[in-house]
């Protein structure tokens, strides 16, 4: 039913029937947060369903909005009931419901009618509900009084034309403030008071309102500077924006003064550049440098200046805050989760929960916002055990433009660009860029927001772009009818020094501001005061001792047998009374066998120990994934449930925390379903913790390939671009199992790529003593490097892959396995061939040549694949004086998995006249075929052809 139908019901028979439920739950919640500021016929209403029993026989107090909705729908079904009202002038209380319902609508849809767009190029669109006359309401009714205690205009009653002036005001002037889609009644009235009790208009002092022009001076300032100075450059200009910074300022500032000690900023590159100078602080005489061609150049590779990042400390009325400017490549938002890890991570050190010390600020763009996924998955996140920071403060620099689109519904299929958050019950202010005070209150109040709530809020600041997407772009060629309004407008910092020698504050004010920034430009002087450059905070991390390491250093990862036995028996003990599953029990039974030695361990166990050793040695254990405390293969059991539980939240046990007094944090994560955000939230994290073992599962290793932007731009090429050092560790189960295409590879051969300048580790560890010494070498190393561990799946249960209990308490990682064979060894003369593989094959191999009885055929494992172990491996081949051909063997297609990169490893430490085959699948447009039969064929086949005489490709030395 229509609103109009509505007061026609009231005029005839005043029927109410269910499908008016938003109405009447608007209605209700005005009732129950002031009974005064309904009509007296809705009163009497809500006032006597007090007394009815709710549908579901809940009381109706306990759940305010749901008995009404129910109540109507219930009495729809059944036709219809009559609801008598104790007031006779009927008109009368339908003009207090029309006035209810006005105020209603502005709080829902007062922002379509909101002067958002600087460069005014729409129509107001046409919003029936915005208007009088959709209630009915005539110029008679102007004067007419109506009970408005249920808002925050300072006035019991209001006439309702000042009603109305207000709510424009308010709701529909430079700020445009969508909060009613919030499931929460607190922070919907708590948003009503600070936009109502204001009307949307700040009320800012001389001083202040100086300190915004001298921002927005600076903005234009630099852009205007670089303009003239470096013609043709890419610099992403900020210019039509520029109350970004701001923006910016007044978040700093305000930040300082609510305690927060540091704010970690993401963004792309539009406006990078001026956030670096203008905002953080950097030198413009270092940028200058940049542009000229002159700064050192001391990274392998490096990246471009609108990339970069930077740290500064600036001083707030609240005391010093730290600022990092993530770096970022040009995907966009692919920041967002890096920036939240990074976040979380300092929070965690700060013990710091709630997010009350450290600020997570991510800048967007309107297309980007729209368009991306990540940004999605990383709102996802927000509000999840694992990965909450606290709130973050979201500001899009909306230039109502993509990279040439113009037109919202070629950019997007929503009506707004932020409208993604609204799955979050996220607030979002839109904003006016040409009202720099508006600008600024509108950040006063997300910060409140956060403060108070602790969760993400964004600031829509509607602006427009002066030049093209870069400064060598002709955005006229496609647009000109915004470009065109766009060459007309005089800029932000114009209008509002215009507005201000109005105020009577001078009328060289504008001008004064403009001659001193370009001072301070022409001097490579700051321009950020004041800068803090000798402060330190006791939580920086100091990275010193992980730089210019080798990664030959093996690490002292053996640990005592005391030890050994006594963490055993500490991570299978359950509390008393905890009733675990039966399966469990058993692989508990089996575990507290294996600390004891009794049989040989297995992978669960392996892995168990190294975190618990690792934590019991004080560095923090951090795994995340999908079903990451069960294991996707239901190896690991980290997390156990009793099974007796009553409550949802009760009868968890982690063995894992409970193995020391003063032991690290063991923390295990099972993530959304996402492997963008989570990976690159947990990069974040790993990016600013060097002393935590950070881990990332793939649920299937084939999974990663939903993250490869991360992998590809942040893990594999961060410290070559940016002289970011990580340590991350990904493991990702591969194995070809006969699961077909997208369950069997984890896509090796795109690591393997990736692989140069010593940038990363690539292991594929086959015992259970190898996972555990290479991810104790991860920690007891001082050396940070991503480390990439292809793990198995069917050699989680398989007795051959298990080890003795010798292998943990002595040894270390083997990059290479030597033949195991006791008769190949002592015959080592008599080898003509040297199989070389990696991974589960290796077992495949050892099966065929126990039925064929080769002895003269050696086996090598190659358990690190990157960085190539070439002394330990030319070692193994040495042994063998008389070889004459070397097989790669593998699972996957000759055009997947290691072989292109390792053969030329391989071939660099053969003697001459050796000779070096290919042995696996044919080359394959899929990673794995999905029939059965097929896979067992080909699996046959590899195996067999590894004993064969060499054919196809084959290299001589």
């Amino acid at each position: 039913m229509s609103d109009s139908s509505i007061f026609k019901a009231y005029q005839g028979n005043t029927y109410l029937f269910g499908g008016n439920a938003p109405y009447v739950e608007e209605m209700y919640e005005n009732y129950l947060a002031n009974p005064g500021s309904v009509p007296d016929s809705w009163r009497e209403y809500f006032d006597n369903l007090q007394h009815l029993p709710a549908v579901d026989g809940t009381n109706s107090r306990d759940i305010p909005h749901m008995p009404v909705i129910n109540a109507f729908a219930e009495r729809a079904k059944q036709g219809g009931t009559q609801v008598v009202f104790a007031n006779p002038d009927v008109e009368l209380g339908r003009k207090r419901t029309a006035a209810q319902q006005l105020i209603a609508a502005y709080r829902n849809s007062g922002t379509r009618w909101a002067d958002l767009d600087p460069l005014k190029r729409s129509e107001r669109p046409d919003i029936p509900e915005l208007d009088l006359a959709f209630y009915d309401f005539t110029d008679s009714d102007l004067e007419t009084v109506f009970n408005t205690s249920n808002t925050f205009f300072g006035k019991e009653r209001m006439a309702l034309r000042d009603l109305l002036n207000a709510l424009r005001e308010t709701y529909s002037g430079t700020i445009g403030a969508e909060f009613m889609h919030t499931s929460d009644f607190n922070q919907k009235r708590w948003w009503q008071q600070k936009l109502e009790s204001s009307r949307g208009k700040p009320q800012f002092n001389t001083e202040k309102k100086k300190r915004i022009l001298d921002r927005l001076t600076a903005a234009e300032g630099l852009e205007r500077f670089l303009h003239t100075k470096y013609v043709g450059q890419k610099r992403f200009s900020l210019e039509g924006g520029e109350s970004f910074i701001v923006a910016m300022d007044e978040l700093i500032n305000q930040a300082g003064a609510k305690g927060v000690q540091e704010i970690v900023i993401g963004m792309a590159h539009r406006g990078r550049l001026n956030v670096l100078v203008n905002t953080l602080g950097k030198m413009p005489r270092d940028l200058f440098a940049e542009f000229d061609h002159t700064a050192p150049e001391d990274l392998p590779s490096g990246d471009v200046k609108y990339h970069q990042g930077f740290s500064s400390d600036v001083s707030t009325e609240g005391g010093p805050v730290h600022l990092s400017l993530a770096f970022n490549p040009s995907h966009l938002e692919i920041v967002n989760p890096v920036v939240e890890g990074s976040v979380r991570a300092r929070m965690d050190r700060r013990k710091d929960p709630q997010g009350k010390q450290v600020l997570p600020v991510l800048v967007h763009g309107d297309a980007a916002f729209a368009g991306q996924g990540v940004v999605m998955e990383t709102l996802a996140l927000a509000e999840t055990r694992g990965y909450h920071t606290g709130g973050t403060v979201h500001i899009v620099i909306n230039n109502q433009i993509g990279f040439t689109t113009s037109d919202p519904r070629d950019s997007r299929s929503t009506l707004y660009c932020t409208d993604v958050v609204k799955m979050m019950d996220i607030p979002v202010l839109h904003v006016n860029g040409d009202d720099p005070e508006a600008v600024a209150l509108c950040m006063q109040w997300a910060m409140e927001y956060r403060s108070e709530f602790r969760k993400d809020v964004v600031l829509d600041i509607v602006c427009y772009r002066k030049l093209g997407h870069n400064e060598q772009d002709t955005p006229m060629l496609t647009q000109p009818l915004m470009y065109t309004k766009i060459a007309k407008h005089p800029g932000t910092r114009k209008l509002y020094a215009d507005k201000l020698s109005a105020q009577g504050m001078g009328e060289t004010l504008g001008d004064d501001m403009v001659k001193a920034y370009r001072a301070a430009m022409d001097e490579g002087r700051h321009t950020v005061d004041p800068v803090l450059s000798h402060f330190k905070s006791k939580y920086a991390v100091d990275w010193t001792p992980y730089l210019d390491k080798k990664w030959t250093d093996a690490g002292d990862t053996a640990i005592p047998v005391t030890e050994w036995k006594r963490l055993a028996e500490r991570i299978t003990t359950v509390p008393e009374n905890f009733n675990v599953h039966q399966l469990v029990k058993k692989v508990l039974d089996d575990r507290a066998a294996m600390g004891r030695g009794d049989i040989p361990v297995d992978w669960g166990m392996g892995e168990h120990m190294a975190f618990a050793s690792l934590a019991a040695s004080g560095f923090p254990v951090r795994l995340s994934g999908e079903d990451c405390g069960r294991g996707t293969f239901t190896h690991r059991h980290a997390v156990l449930h009793d099974q007796k539980r009553e409550k949802f939240d009760e009868g968890i046990y982690i063995p894992l925390q409970n193995i020391s007094e003063n032991q690290a944090p063991f923390v295990v994560i099972d993530s959304i379903l996402s492997e963008e955000a989570v990976l690159g939230f947990e990069y974040g994290y790993a990016s600013n913790d060097p002393q935590s073992l950070v881990i990332w599962e793939a649920q299937f290793g084939d999974f990663a390939n939903g993250a490869q932007v991360v992998i590809d731009q942040f893990i594999a090429s961060g410290e070559v671009k940016w002289g970011r050092v990580n340590g991350i560790t990904l493991m990702l189960p591969h194995g070809y199992e006969g699961q077909g295409p997208e369950h069997s590879s984890a896509r090796l051969e795109r690591f393997m790529q990736l692989a140069a300048d010593a940038n990363m580790q690539i292991v594929q560890p086959t015992t259970a003593s190898q996972i555990f010494h290479v991810l104790r070498r991860q920690m007891v190393r001082n050396l940070r490097k991503p480390l990439i561990i292809m793990t198995p799946k069917s050699l989680l249960r398989n007795k051959d892959a298990t080890s003795p209990l010798s292998e943990f308490t002595k040894g270390s990682f083997q990059t290479v396995i030597p033949e195991q064979n006791a008769d190949v060894q002592n015959k080592a003369d008599k080898v003509k061939r040297v199989l070389v593989c990696s991974g589960k094959v290796y077992y495949d191999l050892v099966k065929k040549r126990e039925e064929r009885k080769d002895h003269d055929v050696a086996i090598l494992r190659v358990e690190q694949l990157y960085p190539f172990p070439h002394k330990a491996f030319a070692t193994e081949l040495k042994k063998y004086p008389n070889l004459q051909e070397v097989v790669w063997c593998q699972d996957e297609p000759q055009n997947q998995g290691a072989w292109f990169f390792v053969q030329h490893q391989i071939f660099e430490n053969m003697a001459p006249g050796q000779k070096l085959g290919y042995s696996g699948r044919a080359a394959s447009a899929s990673p794995a075929v999905g029939y059965a039969h097929l896979h067992q064929d080909q699996q046959k086949s590899l195996v067999e052809g590894a004993f064969a005489r060499l054919k196809g490709f084959v290299l001589t030395r």
